[in-house]
């Protein structure tokens, strides 16, 4: 289990595009499970859709990725604070079956699929209430920084 502050050590996002409040299983070099609490209060929600608020489907594949990232750096050993960040670099089979709503919790799931030099490929997913409302495999590129 990792708490927020310690998941700020892995990720160098922050307010309002850190999405990965908890993390609640972790196995290196194998899967992630994370929890996105998705609030009303969120500056997306002011225009996508003012009366209608649905999460934009790009956010969901960002919270993924970003949960992902935490396995990448966990993984490889290092941190933003080593010099290191992950960038997405693609997303292939994106798929959405369900409208993720404020007072949703995201349950985000990721898989570590391959590792060639400094690409990592995942397997992401997420969940609502037990019930999958999207997927996507994901790339990120290991890129050293400073």
């Amino acid at each position: 289990m990792m708490t927020i502050n310690e998941i700020k050590e892995y990720l160098p996002q922050r307010y309002p595009f850190l999405l990965v409040d908890r993390v609640l299983e972790l196995v290196p070099g194998e899967r992630v499970v994370a929890i996105k609490n998705v609030t009303a209060n969120e500056p997306h929600f002011n225009g996508h859709f003012p009366h209608e608020p649905v999460m934009p489907g790009v956010l969901i594949i960002e919270a993924m990725t970003q949960a992902a990232g935490v396995l990448g750096f966990i993984t490889a050993g290092k941190r933003p604070a080593d010099g290191y960040n992950y960038l997405l670099v693609g997303t292939d089979k994106a798929r959405f079956k369900r409208p993720v709503v404020p007072g949703d919790q995201l349950e985000l799931r990721a898989t570590l699929l391959a590792v060639r030099r400094n690409i990592l490929k995942f397997g992401c997913e997420a969940w609502v209430d037990g019930n999958l409302v999207a997927s996507a495999e994901t790339l990120v590129a290991e890129q050293k920084i400073g």
